[in-house]
């Protein structure tokens, strides 16, 4: 399956990139909103993403299909690994699914196109109507597929036209979903630009910002720093940094009727993205008191996660990476050796997982 040229990632790595080209695109796709996207009925928009998700999630889907075989060489991540992301992520791409959301954070579906009320509102003679930016900018890490994706479904549910800009060669997933969009409705994706070019083309990432009226950026803490610092003080500027989450588990959960479903749960969300996500909790508090005790579930989810990696294996890492894996399991091997108090579980021959258990809390 080859894509067709519709964006300016699926241009060769000859093309020449100006900030000429950027301006043009920037002015299309402000066009492209006004005519296609902004007066478009909500209701639509969530036909067509709801109908999107139901093809990515079918196996036989060309764009699935693609990804699951270009993925892994472009991502890192396992043909498994990327399996079960899409699965999750689309999973959540129903209409009814999308309602919620909005109304979640909204507080009423039709307040993204016209003046709306809440229960209490009504009472209170007051409503409201939210309006996206008109130009969103989103520069994404790359690192994760699912962040430009979710931009791409969100800012369309805002009448924004988008801009997401990668990394040099992380670009594979936005722009098979992007491709698959204009495959369902051409129009919608007109209102979409997906692009890649090197950290150093400073220039261009120059004119793209002075374009933007809303910019979003994720990725790493010195990433968002340096793209706030070239940000004018009047344009509108979301920061998504290093984020790092953690579990707890209470004893009140640890009975041995829902003890397998909890590690078993515990496992998947630490596997997630090969815990790259933010999501994906780096330290488990496990409550003492309970019917299973702290030692006993840590060596349960190093089971788990063992039996998880037979069926989604990790993606490669960099040398520099393992090296850091094996230097924290020494310090923790060392550390068990002299005490009771600390426990330690890893995978064989590799640094796919490790579990550490210390009852005093000492992460």
């Amino acid at each position: 399956m080859n894509l067709p040229d519709y964006f300016i990632a699926d241009l060769p790595p000859e093309a020449t990139f100006t900030p000429t080209l950027i301006v043009d695109a920037c002015e299309a796709l402000k066009r492209n909103r006004e005519q296609y996207l902004f007066t478009r009925p909500l209701d639509s928009i969530i036909r067509v993403l709801g109908h999107l998700g139901e093809e990515w999630r079918k196996s036989d889907y060309p764009f699935r299909q693609l990804a699951l075989e270009k993925g892994p060489e472009a991502t890192g991540f396992s043909r498994e690994t990327l399996a079960a992301g899409l699965d999750s992520f689309f999973s959540e791409l129903t209409p009814d699914h999308i309602v919620n959301l909005i109304e979640q954070d909204l507080g009423h579906k039709r307040r993204l196109e016209a003046f709306a009320s809440s229960r209490v509102e009504e009472h209170q003679s007051r409503s409201s109507i939210v309006s996206g930016p008109q130009l969103l900018v989103h520069i994404a890490s790359g690192n994760l597929p699912l962040p430009a994706m979710s931009t791409m479904v969100l800012g369309l549910l805002a009448r924004s036209a988008q801009f997401v800009k990668l990394p040099q060669g992380t670009s594979l997933l936005a722009r098979l979903f992007a491709h698959s969009l204009y495959q369902i409705e051409p129009k919608l994706a007109a209102c979409i630009e997906v692009a890649e070019w090197p950290r150093t083309r400073t220039e261009l990432d120059q004119v793209l910002l002075k374009e933007a009226d809303c910019v979003m950026v994720t990725g790493s803490d010195e990433a968002v720093a340096s793209v706030r610092g070239r940000v004018g003080a009047r344009k509108r500027f979301l920061g998504y940094g290093h984020r790092v989450s953690f579990g707890y588990v209470g004893r009140d959960r640890l009975s041995g009727i829902g003890t397998n479903r909890l590690v078993s749960a515990a496992a998947r969300d630490v596997a997630a993205w090969d815990q790259n996500g933010c999501l994906s909790p780096h330290v488990i508090y496990v409550e003492f008191g309970g019917t299973v005790t702290p030692l006993k579930f840590a060596e349960l989810l190093a089971e788990e996660l063992e039996a998880h990696e037979q069926k989604e294996p990790r993606g490669k890492l960099l040398l520099e990476e393992s090296a850091v894996i094996t230097n924290r399991r020494l310090t923790y091997e060392i550390r068990a050796s002299g005490s009771d108090d600390t426990r330690l579980w890893h995978s064989r021959d590799s640094t796919a997982w490790t579990v550490v258990y210390e009852s005093n809390n000492r992460f």
